[in-house]
């Protein structure tokens, strides 16, 4: 039987359940123990697939087509795995596979209420993933405890453990311990009453995690253990980190988290051998070089937005023992102010996926810039849709170029909708989604970083580049560098002439790792290295003449 970890939060939300369930994840898979991960959303969306990137972050893409959760990247990147659709259970599916079984007469006309019908479809969820050969699912229940539409999520849990045996399941619990400045104080009072309200559901945490600014005490900790029935060495700390989400384990591994889970579940691990990990924080915390990399979006009032890009360029300056500086470019503050003075200093610039109208003209003037100035580029998905805009108005002559999906009527559709979505109606979920194949030609930047002639990576779009215009694209300079195996979408371009120039329909960043930076990412951030390199010798240069 498979075991299982339960992380819960309480007093505030955006605590970092993602980041500690990730970790433990880590750690267990460390020790040798097969893992399962999941997150629980409270939410009645179905799939994160139509929600608002400035509420929610990002849509994290699995390989099977689900638009998930931005936490379940961090379980990829944490401890390599790959999620499928079962990794991502929102409120909103539970319910609509409960309807669905009711309209089917499923329930033989019983009342269908909430327990038991909606709390057993979680379980079965909580089940699925405990297949043979998973030793410890990790599930993270999303929102915070107190929160009306977290309540099923939380009585299911206390059903399942019931039901599987106290022995089988361990329950983490992620507080918030906050400073008052004015009395220079850590007050534990949020946290007893967060307790509070899962005892009073019928769940006791056995390990109680403190986010917090500064060190908890051992009087600190004493306290919380006494009013919240937890043993002392279970009350730890997760304080904000100085330079990395990397460091997490290790600062959960040397107060002994994992030897709690491991001991409290009974499981037959190996000893933990973080050396790799640590040499990896090594190479954060004292990188041989830094540069600056601009990132021109449409939703840069709120990082999480482009977490996984965030996340890949760090993994390609790891790879790299260099330090990726980002900042966040308004790509409307572009079109209005010009890319000279904005773009001024960065040794790359890339743009990330994105919909609709707003802020594409000042992506295509950035784009431009970097163009002809020839600083490193990097598009992906919206970012070489534009990409290819600008080189159709500016390179071929095509003035009036543009997407169908901002201009429908524009005389030049460079970029338009995929065949197979000219009938598709509903929103939620009928993209182009999930992992495809792309054929690489030979002499590309593409086929130099991957080192392979196919490769499998995700996508999460409506609209292609227009196959009537790849004669005039190839006559005018630009390398279409990907297909699809029967050559029918293009999935990469790049210009030879250029240090580095290059566009991907697809995400790369959803597949890469700390600890294995996606290719594309690693030369990416390689050719701004090299760029910045050549910026500070021309101007020794010219201050020698």
């Amino acid at each position: 039987m498979a075991k299982h970890v339960f992380v819960t939060g309480g007093v505030v939300s955006s605590l970092g359940k993602g980041l500690t369930a990730a970790s433990i994840g880590m750690l267990l898979k460390n020790r040798g123990l097969r893992v399962a991960m999941q997150k629980f959303d409270p939410y009645i969306n179905v799939d994160a697939g139509t929600m608002n990137p400035f509420q929610h972050g990002e849509v994290f893409v699995t390989d099977d087509g689900a638009e998930t959760d931005l936490d379940l990247g961090h379980y990829e990147r944490f401890t390599g795995e790959t999620t499928t659709r079962a990794s991502n259970v929102t409120q909103g599916s539970i319910y609509l596979r409960v309807i669905e079984k009711e309209r089917r007469g499923d329930y033989l006309g019983e009342t269908v209420q909430i327990v038991p019908h909606i709390t057993d479809e979680i379980k079965r969820t909580m089940r699925a993933l405990a297949k043979p050969g998973i030793d410890v699912v990790i599930s993270e229940i999303g929102g915070t405890v107190g929160d009306i539409e977290g309540l099923p999520f939380l009585e299911a849990i206390r059903q399942f453990t019931l039901e599987v045996g106290r022995a089988n399941v361990i329950t983490i619990h992620l507080t918030l311990l906050p400073h008052l400045k004015a009395t220079d104080e850590v007050k534990t009072k949020p946290t007893q009453h967060s307790v509070g309200k899962l005892r009073e559901i019928g769940l006791q945490p056995d390990v109680i995690i403190c986010r917090t600014e500064k060190s908890v005490s051992d009087e600190v900790r004493r306290k919380i253990a006494l009013f919240c029935s937890v043993e002392v060495p279970s009350v730890l700390e997760e304080k904000d980190v100085d330079f990395s989400i990397y460091e997490v384990p290790a600062v959960l591994h040397r107060q002994g988290l994992d030897d709690i889970i491991v001991n409290r579940l009974n499981l037959d691990a190996e000893d933990a051998d973080l050396s790799r990990w640590k040499d990896m924080l090594d190479v954060i915390r004292r990188p041989k070089h830094s540069v600056d990399v601009a990132l021109v979006g449409k939703y840069t009032d709120l990082a999480d937005s482009y977490k996984s890009i965030f996340e890949a360029l760090t993994h390609g300056g790891i790879a790299n023992h260099t330090r990726v500086r980002v900042r966040q470019v308004s790509a409307e503050q572009i079109y209005d102010e010009g890319p000279e003075g904005l773009l001024a200093g960065f040794s790359g610039v890339i743009v990330p996926g994105g919909f609709g109208e707003r802020g594409i003209e000042g992506i295509i003037r950035a784009i431009g810039h970097v163009r002809t100035e020839r600083i490193p580029y990097f598009g992906i998905c919206l970012g070489m849709q534009c990409a290819c805009i600008e080189f159709a108005r500016n390179v071929i002559e095509k003035e009036d170029a543009h997407s169908t999906e901002i201009k429908p009527d524009t005389p030049h559709p460079v970029i338009c909708l995929l065949s197979e979505q000219m009938s598709v109606t509903k929103k939620g979920g009928s993209m182009r989604l999930g992992a495809y194949p792309c054929r690489i030609a030979k002499g590309t930047k593409a086929r130099e970083a991957y080192g392979q002639p196919e490769v499998f990576e995700r996508h999460r779009h409506r609209f292609e580049f227009n196959p009537a215009y790849r004669m005039d694209f190839e006559e005018g300079g630009m390398t279409l560098s990907g297909v699809s195996p029967d050559g029918t979408l293009v999935e990469m371009i790049e210009l030879g002439d250029h240090p580095w120039f290059l566009g991907t329909q697809f995400h790369p960043e959803f597949r890469s790792r700390p600890d294995k930076a996606h290719p594309l990412f690693a030369s990416f951030v390689k050719a701004t290295l090299e760029y910045a390199e050549g910026r500070q010798q021309g101007a020794l240069a010219a201050q020698k003449r």
